[in-house]
């Protein structure tokens, strides 16, 4: 007991600084410092870099899959970082991951097994919704005139408006059309039961496209949220417009997204550089 309570004003202490130093959310503060609680026993109160290289090394040996690692890796460096004991590199954002490109999310649209599936993964590949986002939509959050998605009680508590391309709103009002519910009723339910459409089943359906698409990569909804985002960037949006179509509560959360896009200016540039010499 008294280990546990032992811990807690350094959690308390971490919690500001995800929020003063990170510009974290809410739910994300809880979900990273819950992580930490659990992990404690393993990695110590204030770990050093040795620790954290130590466990991270077991991680690879139990996960096979690298994202999945490097996410707990760079929770790790934030909770190092909290109180100066990270290691020497600058930590990594837990959101900077590899994304999913264009020709990929087609293959992954057209592996779906059916419409419904097709209407889940292409709203969040164009929308960028938070899974919870996607399972609570209801039909009249949907206006196909204006483009847009009414999304309620969101991570930052409040509601917002997303916007959808126009090949997402064919998509949608040919989902609806075949489904033929009223405005009252959840976009998305499972076709069995007819309950909302869980978050884990979608986390499922995504996986099995991927894997039906022959995509390499592991798949997830998330990862599709970060696709839009730097895909978006790549285009030339402006990182504000970004920030508001995935509600980031702080821009700063946002700019994570500019370090993937730097890398693909640096490549373009090596491709298309001129030969002067």
């Amino acid at each position: 007991m008294a280990a546990h309570n032992s811990i807690e004003p350094t959690l308390v202490r971490f919690t500001r600084h995800l929020h003063a130093r990170r510009g974290l959310c809410e739910v994300t503060v809880h979900n990273y410092v819950s992580t930490i609680r659990r992990l404690e026993p393993l990695i110590g109160l204030k770990p050093t870099p040795k620790a954290i290289e130590r466990h991270i090394e077991r991680m690879h040996k139990l996960f096979p899959h690298r994202q999945h690692v490097n996410r707990f890796r760079s929770l790790l460096c934030l909770y190092g970082a909290a109180h100066q004991a990270r290691p020497s590199e600058e930590a990594p954002s837990p959101g900077a991951r590899y994304v999913v490109r264009g020709g990929s999310l087609t293959l992954l649209i057209a592996a779906a097994r059916s419409l419904r599936e097709r209407a889940m993964i292409g709203t969040l590949a164009y929308a960028g919704l938070r899974n919870r986002e996607l399972c609570r939509l209801w039909i009249r959050d949907v206006d196909l005139g204006s483009q847009t998605l009414h999304i309620q009680v969101t991570k930052t508590q409040k509601d917002r408006y997303a916007h959808i391309a126009a090949p997402c709103v064919s998509l949608l009002a040919e989902y609806m059309r075949e489904r033929g519910a009223q405005p009252g009723d959840l976009l998305f339910v499972c076709i069995r039961s007819g309950r909302p459409y869980a978050q884990q089943n979608l986390r499922k359906m995504i996986r099995t496209a991927a894997r039906r698409a022959n995509l390499e990569k592991r798949v997830y909804p998330r990862l599709l949220r970060h696709s839009l985002a730097t895909n978006l960037l790549y285009r030339g949006a402006h990182l504000l417009a970004i920030k508001e179509q995935l509600a980031h509560a702080f821009v700063e959360t946002t700019t994570i997204y500019i370090h993937s896009a730097l890398d693909h200016t640096q490549m373009q540039y090596r491709m298309y550089a001129p030969s002067y010499l």
